[in-house]
């Protein structure tokens, strides 16, 4: 069984478009291995091999987005409550052994890389901000150790 993750209404938007691309390809592709399987000898046939292992890719790249637009909640990131670190929040952190700051967007797994700065909810320090108030402190387990954050400000986001 699968979880139900959150995505944002631009990673959706563009998983879709992604999906249609990838649908179109596979057309081209398909009629390419047929018209190279008519020639003969399917061994020696690099077009063919080619066009077999492409076809794989993006019928598996295909797959995997059908996959992530059946097991999402589309949610519109400008309209999420600031009250908490939650999906689709901008979240000011302070590290507290450096005092460096820095600026996340909690997205979900299928969309974290929708821009630089932003961050899974299921990722370490993602997973251990959620649900924390301006004002509070909490410890993420990254690979490298413990690392304390103090949550500095919450903000709406501007990507839906």
């Amino acid at each position: 069984m699968h979880d139900i993750m959150p995505i944002s209404k631009t990673g959706h938007k563009k998983l879709k478009e992604e999906l249609v691309e990838l649908e179109a390809e596979s057309v081209v592709v398909r009629q390419r291995v047929k018209e190279a399987r008519e020639q003969g000898d399917l061994k020696e046939n690099a077009e063919y091999i080619y066009g077999r292992q492409n076809l794989g890719f993006i019928e598996g790249r295909m797959g995997e987005i059908r996959g992530k637009l059946n097991f999402s909640k589309v949610t519109d990131c400008t309209e999420v409550p600031c009250d908490k670190a939650a999906f689709g929040t901008v979240v000011t952190l302070r590290n507290t052994e450096n005092d460096a700051k820095m600026v996340f967007q909690l997205l979900g797994p299928y969309d974290a890389d929708l821009t630089d700065d932003s961050i899974s909810i299921a990722s370490p320090i993602g997973e251990a901000m959620l649900d924390h108030t301006v004002g509070d402190t909490f410890t993420a387990t990254v690979p490298r150790g413990d690392i304390e954050f103090e949550v500095l400000e919450i903000n709406k986001s501007e990507i839906k």
